[in-house]
């Protein structure tokens, strides 16, 4: 199985997120990503957030979850982001789990992540990414709050561990920068030559400059 989009789900997920995030300026971005983790049909979404951070795209996950029927988690780096989290999340009538701890204890429980959103801006954006377990049907991972230095010597493949295929990743322009990469879904047997005749699979990469995207084309 794989991830299998859902026009339907992401346009009642993106409306909603409008509407949940009026108080909000510039919310272009929490709508996206929303629609995004909604029209993928995520089951395991997970974000992560610190103190002071801002709350649309919170929201707008949140909302997507509602529409996926998944878990929606929130990894803090300590209690005072944890209650001002859990605060403002109640005040917008959301109540996501909330993880607390470094990213390797936090991420350790969390299996099947289908759907990653974490901030550039922290210093461990890379360890989180590093230890996410990822589910089998293939995952969506954003890093927002991106600039476009950042995403000009941002490799995706430097953060993960190697076993993750990359089918595409790109770099959008929106609020402060998203930068996305959809990771495929896991294979399972064996793809070389043998008694079932199978044959091996081969993938070409190739980076495009100008764009910033990543493509990665099977043969």
């Amino acid at each position: 199985m794989k991830l299998v989009w859902s026009p339907e789900k992401a346009s009642k997920a993106y409306i909603d997120t409008v509407k949940s995030c009026e108080i909000f300026r510039e919310s272009s971005v929490a709508e996206m990503i929303s629609a995004m983790a909604a029209g993928w049909d995520a089951q395991m979404i997970v974000e992560t957030w610190s103190r002071g951070g801002v709350m649309a795209t919170s929201i707008g996950l949140a909302v997507a979850n509602y529409h996926t029927g998944g878990r929606h988690i929130c990894v803090v780096p300590d209690e005072d982001s944890r209650t001002e989290y859990v605060e403002a999340m109640e005040n917008a009538g959301m109540s996501p789990e909330v993880v607390i701890g470094e990213p390797e204890e936090a991420m350790d429980g969390l299996i099947g992540i289908d759907f990653l959103v974490v901030d550039c801006r922290r210093n461990d954006f890379g360890r989180i990414l590093g230890v996410a377990k990822l589910g089998h049907r293939g995952a969506v991972l954003i890093c927002k709050n991106a600039s476009s230095r950042i995403a000009s010597d941002f490799r995706w493949r430097s953060v993960l561990d190697g076993k993750s295929r990359i089918v595409r990743s790109v770099f959008l322009p929106v609020g402060k920068g998203l930068d996305i990469a959809h990771i495929g879904a896991t294979v399972t047997g064996g793809g070389k030559k043998g008694g079932s005749g199978k044959t091996e699979s081969r993938w070409i990469r190739h980076f495009d400059r100008d764009s910033g995207e990543e493509f990665v084309i099977r043969k």
